[in-house]
Formats: C-alpha cells, structure tokens, sequence
C-alpha cells in the first residue's frame, strides 16, 4: 500500500467546490472517479482543504492511499488523461505514511484578484472580481497589515454545515503571516499567508477591506471588527471567482 501525495490545479468555476456532493460536479469527486478508472481501486483523496464553489487552485494538494503498482510519473499521465480539462494533476509523489494532505498541512497561501479597469475582458470574467468604481487602495494595504498576528476570527469565518472552518478544529483562532494588497497593472491582488483558514474567511477579509477603500469602514474599525468576534460586524462575502489557493505548505521530511 503506497502513499501518494498528489499536487492538482484546477478552474473552480464549473464545480460545486471541493468536497463530493451527491449528484454534482466536485473536483474531488472528479479525481476520485479518475483515480477508479485508472487503478481499479476506489479511494477518497483527501484535500488539504475544501475550497469553494467557483474558487480556483494553483496548487491543490491531496492524498491517498493506493494498492498499484503503477510508477507515480504513468498515474500522473493517466490521470490527466481521463479527468475534465479544468483539472490537471501537476504531481504524483510516493511519501511517508503518515503524510495526510489536510492533517500535515502547516500554512496555506490564498490569493485574490480584482480587477480595476472600467471594462473587465471576457477572458477574465471568471476570474477576477470586477470592481471598476473608485477605493481608497492605501486604506486598503493599510488595513490588511492589522490582521497579521494570531488571532480569533470569526468576525471573518461563515457558518460552515459541516463543521466551523476547514482545518475541523474547535477554536477559532489562526495565526496569518503576512496579509498585502499590491497593485499589478489593471489588477488589485491581495495575498495571504497562513497556518489555516476558517470557512469563506478570505472572501469575507476581502469583503472587509473593500468596506475600508469605500470610506465605510476605516483602520481602527477593521480591528474593532476583528476584535467583535461577530460576523454580522464584518463586510459582505466577495464573489468566489477571484479566490485561488496559491500553495500549501509542509514540514520537510
């Protein structure tokens, strides 16, 4: 029995998220089913985190446990070869067998992507969140250096039907590491680096923020959000198209 851990990117924007569903297009289940055609063997990979309907990967993560024998370099062909064109898996690798792609993640990196021109190309709709109206884009950077630090953020974190947030942990609490807006041409990019993050809990920031370029919310109000610990206080859930899980982190082996 070898354990694999298998690095995928994929366009969010056709399925019902990560996590299988009954009767909908998942890209968990897709693999899955990938995974079935091509070994024989019915396994659920598992995934660093469940994205959401409509948010992008760069670089997923998942693993599993398989009886094949197949080397890692003809399952990585193979799989590319029968799964939907918006999924590719960019790595198999064989690794210890305690290595679990949720369990051993120790940070993530989330990217968001909106776009400031008055007309957003059509190649680009469904993957940036168009926003052409004006925003005070220094308040902005301004603000998403207040969230960096541990901290308790369920002014940030929507009721999860399966759990609370993705890491299936009680508390709340998470450590981000860094938090940066940066203008890129037409493009207003917000990275965010951290050890985990609750369910919608970067839409939710990026809402918030686009409360602080607005002038509805300012500095001192973005922290006094964070601390309210209610997410009635915080900003509205920005649209999944412009969310991408960037990378997910390990320990070395």
């Amino acid at each position: 029995m070898r354990n694999l851990k298998i690095t995928l990117a994929y366009d969010g924007s056709d399925f019902h998220g990560w996590q299988v569903q009954p009767e909908r297009a998942t890209v968990q289940g897709a693999l899955a089913e990938a995974i079935q055609r091509v070994t024989g063997v019915k396994v659920l990979p598992q995934g660093s985190g469940r994205t959401d309907a409509g948010v992008h990967a760069l670089a997923q993560v998942a693993s599993c446990q398989l009886d094949a024998g197949i080397p890692t370099e003809n399952l990585q062909r193979a799989l590319n070869h029968v799964l939907p064109a918006a999924i590719r898996v960019l790595s198999v690798e064989e690794v210890a067998p305690e290595f679990h792609g949720r369990k051993s993640a120790r940070a993530k990196t989330y990217r968001y992507r909106i776009y400031r021109g008055e007309i957003c190309p059509p190649f680009l709709a469904r993957y940036a969140y168009h926003y052409p109206y004006p925003l005070d884009e220094e308040a902005m950077c301004a603000a998403a250096a207040r969230i960096v630090g541990e901290h308790d953020f369920t002014s940030f974190a929507a009721v999860d039907p399966e759990r609370g947030g993705e890491e299936e942990e009680s508390s709340n609490v998470r450590t981000v590491y860094s938090s940066a807006w940066k203008r890129e041409g037409d493009e207003l990019i917000y990275t965010v680096r951290g050890s985990g993050f609750l369910h919608h809990m970067v839409r939710n920031l990026v809402g918030t923020f686009l409360l602080v370029g607005k002038g509805t919310l300012d500095c001192a109000g973005m922290e006094r959000v964070l601390q309210a610990r209610d997410r009635s206080v915080a900003g509205p859930t920005a649209p999944a198209c412009g969310l991408y899980l960037v990378s997910v982190e390990y320990c070395a082996p």
